[in-house]
C-alpha cells in the first residue's frame, strides 16, 4: 500500500470497496523502516479493533504513535475510555477532545521518511476508524502523499497537541474556524456566477442540515438562480420548492440497505467544479463545536469518480425519496427505463472484487484479555 500511495492517491468507497485495504495501510506503516510515526484521531472504534492493533505493533516496532482520543462520543463512552487505557498502558502518546469542542474528525498522518525526504501520508474519511460499520454505512476514505496536504495534516496534529482549534490550513477545511466560511463562500461564487447569467449550482450529501446560516445561504442562492441538489438521510430544516424562497433547491432522502453516511460537497458546473469530501454534516454543533476535517478531491479521476457516484445516487427510482415542500416525502417514478436501486448497483459492482478479511491476532487478544482482567 505505501508504494502505491505514495505513487497514486487512492479513493475508496465504503463497504463497496473494502475497509481492509486502509488496514493493510496501517499494517504495513508499522512494520515499514522508513515509517518515523503515525498520528491519528478516534472517535469511534470496533471492539475488538484491529486499528489499536496496528498502533500498538507500530509502538512495539520503534515508531511514535499519537492518538488524538474524543472519549465523549455518544454511546460509545467506555469502549473509547477502555481504548485510551490501553494504549497509554502500551506506551502511547494519548491526547484528548477539548473542553468545549468535541474532535470529530478521521484523520491520520504517517510520517515516511528515507535518507533523501520526508514524506506524508495523509488519509481522511467521512466515517470512523471502525471496520464493522464501514462494511455497514457508505463512508469515503481518501489516501494521499500530496505534499500540500500532508503539510496541512502536520500542522493539524501540532495545534491539536497545543490545544489550538482556530489554526490556518492552505487546503484542508477545519471546522469550527474554515469549513462553514469556505461553504459560505463557495455558494457566494455560485452566486456571483448566477448573476452573471453563468450555470451555477452547489450538490450536497450530508446526514443532516439544521445550521441556520447555511439554510439562509442555500436560500439565497437559490433566490439568486443557483440550482442546489442535497441528499440529506436524517434531519433537514429546509423546505424546498418554496415560491420566493428555495424555488431552484430539490432534496432528497436515500434509506437503503447501507446506512448513507458519506459527505460530499461540490460547488459549480460539473465540468469546473470543486469537489471535497467531509466528516462534518451542516449542523452547528458540526460547523461550530466540532474539529471536522474536510478535503478537496484534487486528482482528476478522483474527481470524476466522485461526481460520477453522486449522479449514479440521483438516479436511484427505488430507495430514493424527494422532498416536497409541505414536508412531505414522494417516491420516485421508475419511468421507462425501469427499477434503478444505487446501493445494489453498487453492490453488484464490488460482488468482483476478491477480498478475505484479516482475522485479529490471537497474540492481540490474549493481551487484551490480560489488561481488561488486570483492570
Amino acid at each position: 500500500m505505501i508504494p502505491q500511495i505514495l505513487h497514486h492517491e487512492i479513493l475508496l468507497n465504503y463497504p463497496y470497496q473494502d475497509v481492509g485495504i486502509f488496514l493493510k495501510l496501517l499494517k504495513e506503516a508499522a512494520v515499514d523502516p522508513n515509517v518515523v510515526s503515525i498520528k491519528i484521531t478516534i472517535y469511534r472504534l470496533a471492539s475488538p479493533s484491529k486499528v489499536l492493533e496496528y498502533l500498538i505493533r507500530a509502538l512495539d516496532n520503534g515508531k511514535e504513535v499519537t492518538v488524538l482520543m474524543e472519549l465523549r462520543a455518544r454511546f460509545d463512552e467506555d469502549n473509547n475510555i477502555k481504548a485510551a487505557e490501553w494504549l497509554e498502558e502500551a506506551g502511547c502518546n494519548v491526547i484528548y477532545g477539548f473542553e468545549q469542542y468535541k474532535v470529530h474528525s478521521k484523520i491520520c498522518l504517517i510520517t515516511y521518511k528515507t535518507k533523501r525526504e520526508t514524506r506524508w501520508i495523509t488519509q481522511i474519511g467521512t466515517g470512523n476508524y471502525n471496520e464493522k460499520t464501514a462494511r455497514q454505512y457508505t463512508d469515503y476514505c481518501y489516501m494521499s502523499a500530496r505534499n500540500e496536504i500532508g503539510q496541512d495534516a502536520v500542522a493539524f496534529f501540532q495545534n491539536m497537541l497545543m490545544s489550538n482549534v482556530f489554526g490556518k490550513y492552505e487546503n484542508l477545511l477545519v471546522s469550527p474556524v474554515s469549513l462553514k466560511k469556505t461553504v459560505m463562500e463557495q455558494l457566494d461564487e455560485q452566486i456571483e456566477r448566477a448573476k452573471q447569467g453563468l450555470d451555477a449550482q452547489a450538490l450536497f450529501k450530508i446526514n443532516s442540515i439544521t445550521d441556520i446560516d447555511i439554510i439562509q445561504k442555500i436560500s439565497e442562492a437559490s433566490r439568486s438562480g443557483v440550482k442546489i441538489i442535497l441528499i440529506v438521510r436524517g434531519i433537514c430544516c429546509i423546505l424546498p420548492q418554496v415560491p420566493g424562497y428555495t424555488e431552484n433547491v430539490k432534496i432528497f432522502s436515500i434509506v437503503g440497505r447501507f446506512l448513507e453516511h458519506s459527505r460530499i460537497y461540490i460547488f459549480g458546473p460539473l465540468n469546473a467544479c470543486k469537489v471535497y469530501i467531509a466528516s462534518a454534516d451542516f449542523m452547528s454543533r458540526n460547523t461550530e463545536r466540532r474539529v471536522e476535517v474536510a478535503v478537496p478531491i484534487l486528482d482528476p479521476a478522483l474527481k470524476q469518480e466522485v461526481i460520477d457516484y453522486y449522479q449514479r445516487l440521483l438516479k436511484d427510482n427505488t430507495k430514493r425519496r424527494e422532498l416536497q415542500s409541505d414536508g412531505t416525502y414522494k417516491t420516485i417514478d421508475v419511468g421507462e427505463n425501469g427499477r434503478y436501486d444505487s446501493q445494489e448497483e453498487e453492490i453488484e459492482w464490488a460482488k468482483n472484487q476478491n477480498y478475505i478479511p484479516e482475522k485479529t491476532s490471537p497474540t492481540f487478544m490474549s493481551c487484551l484479555r490480560r489488561f481488561l482482567k488486570k483492570k
